[in-house]
């Protein structure tokens, strides 16, 4: 008989060994505060120059596509400088493109372009817009025009 409750013992040890660990108590762990600047608010590095402004009302959902970009004498793009992605609101959209000014070429020309696409299909574009020196610089608004 003890050798009976000896064992029935042990396999009850075993059986409570056996099951999951018991979990941890979760400690509530403070959160801290984190203030994230809007991104155009955010402080730009002191060695980028960039290019801000707004465009003229691309329509909501509208996948705007900008780009500062280097050009040869037939509009072909040899270099880009920067570029930004942003979807439309049916409102002017504000834009900030950064670029690193040790990039931009001297004796070359440099366009800042935008086109606008819906479900794919290209709908708007900006004209190109002539950036002549490697500084910062407000377009202002900027009215984007049918694509043929």
């Amino acid at each position: 008989m003890p050798h009976r409750l000896l064992l029935a013992s042990l396999c009850l040890l075993l059986a409570a060994c056996a099951g999951d660990p018991p979990l941890p108590r979760a400690v509530p762990q403070p959160v801290p505060a984190v203030k994230t600047a809007a991104p155009a608010q955010q402080a730009l590095p002191a060695h980028m120059r960039e290019l801000r402004g707004n465009l003229l009302t691309p329509p909501a959902g509208g996948e705007v596509e900008m780009a500062l970009l280097v050009v040869d004498e037939r509009d072909r793009p040899l270099q880009l400088l920067g570029s930004l992605r942003l979807t439309g609101t049916g409102q002017a959209l504000p834009f900030r493109l950064a670029f690193d000014p040790q990039q931009f070429p001297r004796a070359a020309r440099v366009e800042l372009r935008a086109r606008v696409s819906l479900s794919g299909r290209l709908i708007q574009r900006l004209p190109p817009q002539r950036v002549l020196h490697a500084d910062s610089r407000d377009f202002g608004a900027l009215p984007l025009v049918k694509a043929p």
